[in-house]
């Protein structure tokens, strides 16, 4: 497509990723980053500054904007990468961009995808596990990518799946096709709901999942997320919830051991957590299919409640 040589991208909710994906996505396109105010003017006055694997120095291809009115007719892709918690709200905000155009989630959780496509007919999903964070004001650091962006059709229109996945592999950004990326949303998201929200309320790195004393929590939140996702036709990478527990334990809270998840930081910050993107969706869909869910039920009702009593931090 002409238009794709040079296109334009919007990303919405531009914190870590979404500022480190608009610097990187600059080599190859016109970028207008929706931005907190903070950053729009850091930007604004001197560049987008980036450090880390994906390159450092100042970019200064990255248009900040902190509203629709700010934002060009034309744009040929939106890419969301605010919370969770803020995709109904910026979905709402940016409607007029969005309908219309393909509007791409790289969020956490599930159930993203479902909002978005109220809006737009072509909705591509994505996950990526690069380690992201904000130094300061208009200013990102890549700490490590350890694995390729997935993409995937969530509903609308193939090609424009393509395009999008040339544009960020032209970036230099390593991306591959995800071909049942509702499996690829839940199969990150297992992560998140297995020691996430643990690691929040007893305010540990990720390595306390291994704990003795944890494991057969972890194991009662696995076991129950396995169950609901069958009954929502979605098959995991993982035959059986044993499969996925040897894989967690084997690589994933090893290579995480140190890191302290983001609903920790949310909750030490007074923020409100992604957990009915997580857990409290599996205890909801468990509901609705009659499956158990105590203990998903239980720690969504705890994080919950730290969340209104924010003094005990």
């Amino acid at each position: 497509m002409e238009s794709l040589q040079r296109p334009t991208i919007l990303v919405l909710g531009a914190g870590a990723v979404g500022l480190s994906l608009a610097g990187r996505l600059a080599r190859v396109a016109t970028v207008y980053a929706a931005c907190r105010p903070v950053h729009a003017g850091a930007i604004r006055e001197r560049g987008l500054v980036m450090e880390g694997v994906w390159g450092d120095g100042i970019v200064r291809g990255v248009i900040p904007v902190t509203g629709p009115e700010e934002v060009p007719v034309g744009v040929d892709f939106v890419i969301v990468t605010a919370k969770g918690t803020a995709t109904r709200s910026i979905a709402l905000e940016y409607a007029g961009v969005i309908r219309g155009r393909p509007t791409a989630s790289l969020q956490n959780g599930i159930g993203n995808e479902e909002i978005i496509a109220e809006y737009a007919d072509t909705v591509i999903g994505g996950t990526v596990t690069t380690n992201f964070s904000v130094v300061g004001p208009g200013h990102v650091r890549v700490l490590s990518e350890s694995a390729p962006m997935r993409l995937g059709l969530w509903s609308g229109n193939g090609e424009a799946l393509r395009d999008l996945i040339g544009i960020v592999r032209a970036a230099g950004i390593a991306v591959e096709a995800e071909p049942d990326i509702r499996a690829g949303k839940w199969a990150k998201a297992l992560l998140n709901i297995a020691v996430n929200p643990i690691c929040a309320l007893l305010r540990a790195p990720v390595g306390v999942a291994d704990d003795g004393n944890i494991r057969g929590i972890v194991d009662g939140l696995v076991r129950e997320t396995f169950a609901v996702a069958g009954a929502e036709g979605v098959r995991l990478p993982w035959a059986t919830a044993d499969d996925y527990l040897d894989y967690l334990y084997g690589v994933q809270v090893p290579d995480f051991a140190a890191v302290y998840p983001s609903m920790y930081h949310d909750l030490r910050l007074g923020r409100r957590t992604e957990i009915d993107l997580l857990n409290g969706y599996v205890a909801a869909l468990g509901d609705r299919h009659g499956i158990p869910t105590p203990h998903n039920h239980c720690i969504a009702g705890l994080v919950r409640y730290a969340e209104r009593h924010p003094d005990g931090w």
